[in-house]
């Protein structure tokens, strides 16, 4: 017999104003803290958490609650997990604190495991520099313990979205285990009902999700033209009481149990059922720790970069969210914001930027047609790709011209360096004047006398930052005889002064 998992995962996004390019929202003149209301409709989120609290979230998870209390005292008793996103949370204590109480309930029971991914539900694993990924990832691991009180052992990237290079990342930040799709073209004749080893990973395992099982439900149950319809526990039970490997993942979006299947379909009377009809077969009902715990992989799944998988659309790559041009150039422009954003280390700032990486925003730009064209469209609020694009497109260029402001972005980066040749290479750089400020308290001395020497930071300060006043104030600063500490400490003084005039005259621009 095998062991049937049940992972559900939970997600809500912010989505951008639909307006945004066509209602000429951008360039405005706003202070900070106006930003998010500007670019994102707090409002329609508001409306779909609410509508989706009252259809699915509170009836599923007094459903859950119940079925768990129902059979704890059994040998054989009911268990599921559950991935949650960080931006959900966000939205449970923005719009509606009864459902965080109800995960809070589950959570109590410990019958219930909660699985680690991205905060922002992002393509962050997928960035050059794995950074931003490992960032998100701890604070969602940080945000699990503290509203839930559980710290994650296995991991649920993105959609699902899985390469080799991910699954190193994620072994190395403390998983046991990872799940992602169990797609014929990663493991060919194989049943997607065993457990894998990661390629080049000391120990970590990889859980597939059965997705014809897993879709029976979240695309079929409510299809009258289906040859099974309708689709009721005991068959359902039947079916995976037939699977044949060591254990049966069903690993569905939570929102199908009344919110994509309405409740008159019912998706909440199958949810009900289908508990005590899965132990009636002599069945295990496992978590993904269990199964971990419990069973040895019987091969290495190998997933190069260039054959990156995930759960979407037909092809289960990566095209659903950056396969075509539009997708392409949002997706690398948020991405290559990421050294700006951190050099000026504004929490604001760095928070929206964070939702902008949120990659719903790159779904809606889906063009390609057919059942999947039909599907991105049921979740996208845009009448038209093209729509999406704009939007997002025209809301992140007057994000990033902001940046550049708050940050005094330069043309061109400036690198440290000691000496000429490469192993005079600090790798340090800066981009702004304030990651500049930033980088003077961090290079080494003799780095500010090779280039004091040179005349090289006044040099780019006036043709990178285009800024001839601050230049000559750094000019006379290494004219002057200063060496060592004493010339560093000089070189931030000028700039401190220099920034702090720079933000009093934009502050009064701004102001009325």
């Amino acid at each position: 017999m095998v062991d049937v998992l049940l992972v559900f995962e939970v997600h809500q996004p912010y989505r951008l104003r639909r307006d945004y390019f066509w209602g000429n929202r951008a360039f405005k003149k706003l202070e900070k803290g106006e930003l998010l209301d500007s670019y994102f409709d707090l409002a329609t989120d508001s409306d779909i958490f609410r509508r989706a609290a009252s259809k699915c979230y509170l009836p599923s998870n007094e459903i859950i609650l119940n079925k768990i209390d129902e059979h704890k005292h059994e040998a054989r008793d009911f268990r599921v997990a559950y991935s949650i996103s960080g931006v959900f949370l966000e939205q449970c204590e923005r719009y509606n604190k009864d459902v965080l109480e109800s995960f809070k309930q589950l959570a109590e029971t410990g019958r219930v495991e909660f699985l680690g991914q991205t905060y922002y539900h992002s393509l962050s694993s997928l960035y050059p520099s794995p950074s931003e990924f490992t960032d998100q990832v701890k604070t969602h691991r940080a945000t699990i313990e503290d509203l839930l009180g559980y710290t994650p052992r296995v991991f649920e990237n993105t959609e699902l979205i899985y390469n080799n290079p991910i699954a190193k990342l994620v072994e190395a930040l403390g998983y046991d285990g990872i799940f992602t799709e169990g797609a014929e073209r990663i493991i060919g004749q194989e049943s997607p009902n065993q457990l894998y080893k990661a390629k080049d990973c000391e120990n970590l395992r990889v859980i597939l999700r059965n997705y014809k099982l897993t879709d029976d439900v979240g695309f079929r149950f409510s299809n009258k033209s289906w040859s099974e319809y309708p689709l009721t526990a005991e068959k359902y039970a039947d079916w995976l009481s037939q699977a044949q490997g060591q254990y049966v993942c069903i690993f569905l979006d939570y929102e199908t149990f009344g919110e994509h299947m309405w409740p008159d379909t019912g998706i909440h009377e199958f949810l009900k059922k289908l508990p005590g009809e899965i132990l009636r077969r002599n069945l295990t009902i496992s978590t993904p720790s269990k199964v971990i715990a419990s069973h040895k992989p019987k091969h290495t799944l190998d997933v190069p970069h260039h054959e990156t998988v995930s759960w979407a659309d037909i092809e289960r790559s990566t095209h659903s969210w950056i396969g075509n041009d539009m997708q392409w150039a949002f997706y690398q422009k948020v991405r290559d914001a990421e050294d700006l954003v951190k050099e000026l280390g504004d929490q604001e700032y760095t928070k929206i930027w964070r939702y902008l990486q949120i990659s719903d925003h790159l779904y809606y730009m889906f063009t390609a047609g057919g059942g999947p064209g039909v599907v991105h469209s049921y979740f996208s609020p845009y009448e038209k790709p093209i729509d999406a694009f704009l939007s997002a497109q025209a809301a992140l260029m007057d994000y990033i011209q902001r940046l550049r402001s708050e940050t005094y972005a330069a043309n061109e980066p400036f690198m440290f360096r000691t000496k000429e040749d490469e192993e005079g290479s600090t790798g340090i750089t800066a981009l702004s004047m304030k990651g500049f400020l930033h980088s003077l308290g961090a290079v080494p001395t003799r780095s500010l006398q090779f280039h004091r020497s040179r005349g090289d930071f006044e040099a780019w300060i006036k043709h990178s930052l285009r800024d001839e006043t601050l230049a000559e104030e750094i000019s006379k600063v290494n004219a002057s005889n200063l060496r060592g500490e004493a010339l560093r400490l000089q070189l931030m003084k000028t700039l401190c002064s220099y920034m702090s005039t720079l933000r009093k005259n934009r502050e009064k621009t701004i102001k009325p």
